[in-house]
């Protein structure tokens, strides 16, 4: 059995979307990048404890398998993780505006005897936003509990002139490499 150790809507409507039966597990993993720990690493252990911990919260239930991912903004080394507010959304979306940053979704599977893991990196360039396009996204609320303060499925679709990678990781999931865990697992 599937167990997904995430709070994230999202990646429980991308699991269902490729038809992948689940339940949730509640992990709390702190989300803190360590110091000269790489945007990629960083990502990387986030996903792997939230696998983790969520194995150890269902105390070695027989045929669990535990799925964590995590996914955060990058641009030039800084991650942009969820905003405390909109003064700090704000700040995130003028510096995407009219820039190419990266996406980056780690995905890990665990079990009493395994674990392995995929990672996906996606390129988004965004247009060049004005202050009043900025302001009437804020106002919407939908950047709230996003990293990178923006939806690629909502709104800030507007925003995107170019993807070259996972749409599903920009969204929190990268469905391609989940799929592919997912089968080394037996599940899918």
């Amino acid at each position: 059995m599937l167990y997904l150790a995430s709070k994230s809507p999202r990646r429980r409507e991308l699991l269902d979307l490729i038809g992948q039966r689940h339940e949730l597990v509640d992990v709390d993993v702190p989300e803190i990048r360590g110091v000269g720990e790489s945007a990629e690493d960083y990502v990387s252990r986030v996903a792997r404890e939230k696998a983790a911990a969520g194995l150890m919260a269902l105390s070695g239930l027989p045929g669990a398998v535990v799925l964590g991912a995590d996914t955060e903004v990058e641009l030039d080394g800084d991650v942009f993780g969820k905003p405390v507010d909109a003064a700090d959304a704000a700040a995130m979306l003028r510096r995407l505006s009219g820039r190419t940053h990266r996406v980056l979704s780690a995905v890990w599977c665990v079990d009493a005897t395994r674990e392995e893991h995929m990672f996906s990196i996606t390129e988004v360039r965004f247009g060049a936003l004005t202050a009043p396009a900025i302001g009437a996204y804020l106002t919407g609320g939908e950047w709230q509990g996003k990293a990178g303060a923006y939806a690629i499925q909502g709104r800030a679709a507007a925003f995107v002139q170019h993807l070259s990678g996972s749409y599903s990781g920009v969204m929190g999931l990268p469905l391609y490499e989940t799929a592919e865990l997912l089968r080394a697992f037996g599940l899918g």
